[in-house]
């Protein structure tokens, strides 16, 4: 079960698709774009706050269940994959929804229970090969 409300002082506490990994994370309205702050143990990854609505956008249109396909920035991103649309310059971002340097990728590790929990979208919970679609 997910906890918190998404504020930095009451993060909300997610787990990673397969549930094997948790991590918290909360919108900052303050920041210029306003961000999602997502900690990992102790590595803080940051994500462009438009990534919610903008991937919400995404799987309605898309209409059927989208593999995650997370993997990290130095590494490429499966073919219609999550991971793949959160740095396609096709997207209405233009590019990567990750802001940090060196850790812009994991978009679709982390962003789907975020997705999930704020009940846009349904994400499967197996070992591996996790996919996601809009919520019906």
């Amino acid at each position: 079960m997910t906890t918190g409300t998404g504020t930095k002082d009451d993060p909300w506490v997610l787990k990673t698709p397969p549930g094997t990994s948790e991590y918290t994370m909360y919108r900052d309205d303050a920041a210029d774009p306003p961000v999602i702050v997502c900690q990992v143990g102790g590595t803080k990854l940051l994500y462009d706050a438009r990534a919610i609505n903008d991937l919400h956008a995404m799987l309605t249109a898309h209409g059927d269940w989208i593999p995650l396909g997370g993997a990290d920035e130095q590494k490429p991103a499966p073919d219609g994959s999550v991971e793949a649309w959160g740095r396609a310059e096709s997207n209405p971002l233009g590019g990567w929804y990750g802001l940090k340097k060196g850790l812009r990728g994991r978009f679709g590790v982390y962003m789907p229970p975020l997705l999930e929990t704020l009940g846009l979208a349904e994400v499967t919970h197996d070992a591996k090969n996790n996919r996601m679609r809009a919520k019906r």
